[in-house]
């Protein structure tokens, strides 16, 4: 693996039982010797009397880091929590934002709009939400379709602290074999019918081709991986990518999914349907989303 030199982490605290997790999973890496990390409580308008609990709860996770051998420093904001952390992440040039999935006050999951959801979709540099209980990085799963964002999720993951012994996997998901659909009129009103456009022979041909496009996607980012000392297995899928990558992550008790993401558009607007966006919402595990670099948002690594 080619090791960092340095590595510049703003962990976001708010107490909860995630943001511990976070903490754990910071303490189980094997982090560069000048790794630097930022701790960061953000606070509202209406939590002011909070203030004095919000500044000894900080300290004392500042202290639990140094604990671990982690140089590190705290700091508490009054603000919007998303927009702070990434604030501060831009200001600290940071190479990583760890955070926990859920808040003290959120009880049913990740919802749409919520902190981590907001910080992995506005942040400019990779950001780690972690889920709880933490029981250690045995086994990762790396989800690429060949792009450019993907290959950056590559070179970051080959420069990340992983553990020696992780167990790293590496998936590729094939679009779901289409039928041809036509509409008839029924009862009044219209109703899909399915017409074959392709024979069985042309169908067997397309699915072999796409086959050999995905084994040839997992072989490039496998290659990609050993040349920085990482062994991997590839995994081939067919169906919905984030589908298959969800079940698959339950089934083999993935403890973190790395994932490329375009992230924010010029105009700013949500990538509907964005595989990494369901990763970050539905996954029961932890997510690493990493952005590809483009002119509106400069990459942070």
């Amino acid at each position: 693996m080619t090791a960092r030199k340095r590595l510049s982490v703003l962990l976001a605290d708010d107490g909860s039982q995630h943001a511990q997790a976070a903490i754990d999973l910071l303490g189980s890496l094997p982090l560069p010797p000048k790794t630097r990390v930022s701790v960061l409580r953000v606070f509202t308008p209406g939590q002011v009397d909070l203030l004095p609990a919000f500044e000894r709860t900080l300290e004392a996770t500042r202290q639990r880091v140094e604990q671990m051998g982690i140089p590190a420093q705290g700091q508490v904001l009054l603000g919007h929590p998303a927009e702070k952390i990434i604030e501060v992440s831009k200001e600290h040039r940071t190479d990583l934002i760890l955070m926990g999935a859920k808040g003290l006050r959120a009880t049913l999951g990740i919802l749409l709009g919520g902190v981590a959801q907001q910080v992995a979709e506005y942040a400019d540099c990779p950001v780690l939400v972690v889920r709880a209980p933490w029981r250690g990085l045995r086994r990762v799963l790396l989800v690429t379709d060949g792009s450019a964002t993907s290959q950056a999720a590559v070179r970051y993951l080959a420069r990340f602290p992983l553990p020696a012994s992780v167990d790293l996997r590496v998936m590729h998901v094939l679009a779901p074999e289409q039928q041809a659909v036509a509409m008839e009129m029924y009862a009044a009103s219209w109703r899909p019918i399915y017409v074959p456009i392709y024979s069985e022979e042309e169908l067997a041909a397309r699915a072999k081709r796409e086959q050999s496009q995905g084994q040839a996607v997992l072989k490039r980012t496998c290659d990609l991986l050993q040349r920085h000392g990482l062994t991997s297995i590839p995994e081939l899928r067919r169906g919905d990518a984030a589908t298959e990558m969800l079940d698959y992550a339950k089934e083999n008790q993935v403890d973190l999914i790395v994932a490329g993401s375009h992230g924010w558009s010029a105009i700013r607007s949500w990538w509907m349907g964005s595989v990494s966006r369901k990763l970050v919402h539905y996954a029961g595990c932890s997510v690493l989303i990493v952005k590809a670099p483009h002119k509106e948002v400069p990459h942070g690594d």
